[in-house]
């Protein structure tokens, strides 16, 4: 299924703004196949693959984070 490139860059931009906390720049389609994600241009569906690589480095920084605060809960638990 052929998902419209306004619709991946919508989920691409979301994906950015959950990591980096800000909008990416320079994000717009060039036609039906081909957009450009700052400054380079890319295929729609290499943006749908960098979208997953993003939510999954985001998934990540999250269970770091959990982890950290874990940690510092039973440190002061013990203190």
């Amino acid at each position: 299924m052929i998902i419209s490139p306004e619709r991946v860059m919508h989920n691409y931009a979301q994906a950015y703004e959950k990591l980096y906390n800000r909008r990416p720049r320079d994000l717009r389609a060039v036609d039906s196949h081909w957009v450009i994600v700052n400054g380079a241009r890319m295929r729609t569906n290499e943006l749908e693959i960098l979208t997953k690589q993003l939510l999954l480095e985001y998934k990540q920084s999250m269970r770091d984070r959990r982890s950290i605060v874990s940690r510092l809960i039973r440190w002061f638990k013990t203190t």
